[in-house]
């Protein structure tokens, strides 16, 4: 005989699970949406732009110095040239698109800027190494004119106790479209693919990058014209720690070599497929470590220091003792993963901290000087790095590996006394 009051009780206790089951739920999910009310519309816009443009030009980024020196049969020191001529004016390019983010609207310079990166695309269509460069210049340089707005956008868009929450996934997504276009350069190459043809493919996700800036709601505070251009003070609540910055960020540049050339060096060691795959594991580390690094809030300085610079100098030494005692590629791959490390940390803690220690009007001119500062360093280094390196590459690894450390000693020294950043 079928019991009812058992089934009722049953029903009841079914009913009374599924309850507070669901309230259980909901209470998780409240303190989540809580603690993610930081990702708003735009922060998650600027992100997904960066992660599509990343997409995009880092697969150029890993196939031209294989396209410059074995499509094109060019000498490694024309590859360096190539970077320090993308990076050297570049500076210029990242300081102006700072100054007249600020006084024409960010919005409007990083549209701007994102809109002409796809000229990089075409740099795999001409047969000359001076045009190749050239292009791929152009392009770099719209890159870099346009990063300064974007990131003080994504400054205005979150509040001082999120920022670096807000730079951690921006870095994050900004890596991951990274590690994507890596992925599919790997497959394509792998299928027999051109790498001119692969460098056409990147047009779709660096315009989708633009159309995702496109959609922001934020529009700037101010009109045009409410910054002048010739307006000297920078408005800084701490010149000391600024200053001490951007001299670390110069010297850390002038070790901040392009990731060609370890790709060239591990391609030497074993094939093409294995140097653009170690981009991969630099990437991924970096996108990893990035978030990670960007939701603390405490000792800012220092862990760029440590974390950043300085593990940058032991990635550089890791793979320059690697080569040199021919220890093979898996412990060059650790010494990727190192410089990988200090990427994320860089990326993410640079930019939260100049925003911290500016005042928002202007943030603009602040960034662009952080651009500045890293791609005058950069000129400098890709143009050495292609000459020690035709020389020997541990000479080379080693120039990089003393100038990072070297520049983590300033951050520490900038730092010093500092305890709210």
């Amino acid at each position: 005989m079928f019991d009812w009051a058992l089934a009722r009780a049953l029903n009841m206790a079914v009913y009374q699970y599924i309850f507070y089951c669901s309230y259980i739920v909901c209470r998780y999910y409240k303190h989540r949406m809580v603690a993610m009310r930081w990702l708003t519309r735009d922060v998650f816009l600027i992100a997904l732009s960066a992660f599509f443009a990343d997409a995009g030009y880092q697969a150029l980024i890993a196939g031209f110095p294989i396209f410059i020196v074995f499509y094109l049969g060019a000498p490694v020191y024309d590859y360096g040239l190539a970077m320090a001529i993308a990076f050297g004016i570049g500076s210029l390019f990242s300081y102006f698109g700072g100054v007249l983010g600020d006084r024409y609207g960010k919005r409007k310079i990083a549209i701007l800027g994102n809109s002409l990166i796809p000229i990089l695309s075409f740099s795999g269509m001409v047969s000359g190494v001076a045009a190749a460069i050239g292009l791929f210049s152009a392009g770099w340089w719209a890159r870099n004119f346009r990063s300064p707005a974007r990131r003080g956008i994504m400054s205005e868009v979150s509040s001082k106790s999120d920022r670096g929450k807000a730079f951690g996934f921006l870095n994050a997504l900004d890596v991951g479209g990274g590690v994507l276009a890596v992925a599919y350069l790997a497959v394509l190459l792998g299928y027999g693919m051109s790498l001119r043809y692969i460098f056409l493919l990147t047009l779709i996700p660096i315009v989708a990058s633009t159309l995702c800036l496109i959609a922001l709601k934020y529009r700037d505070a101010r009109g045009p014209g409410a910054m002048k251009l010739k307006e000297r003070s920078t408005a800084l609540r701490n010149r000391k720690t600024y200053f001490g910055m951007l001299a670390a960020t110069m010297l850390y540049g002038l070790a901040f070599y392009s990731l060609g050339f370890p790709i060239i060096t591990i391609a030497e060691s074993s094939d093409a497929i294995a140097g653009i795959a170690s981009y991969v594991v630099f990437l991924l580390v970096a996108a990893i470590i990035g978030y990670v690094i960007g939701r603390g809030r405490k000792n800012r300085l220092m862990k760029l220091a440590l974390l950043g610079y300085f593990a940058a100098g032991i990635g550089s030494a890791v793979i320059g003792v690697s080569y040199a005692v021919g220890a093979g590629v898996f412990f060059m791959y650790i010494g990727v993963g190192v410089l990988g490390l200090s990427a994320g940390v860089i990326e993410t803690l640079e930019p939260t901290i100049i925003s911290l220690i500016s005042k928002s009007r202007t943030i603009g001119r602040s960034m662009g000087s952080l651009g500045a500062a890293r791609s005058l360093g950069i000129f400098a280094a890709n143009a050495v790095m292609g000459l020690v390196y035709f020389i020997s590459p541990v000479y080379a690894y080693a120039y990089a590996g003393l100038l990072a450390i070297s520049a983590a000693a300033i951050m520490l020294l900038a730092g010093r006394g500092q305890k709210d950043i």
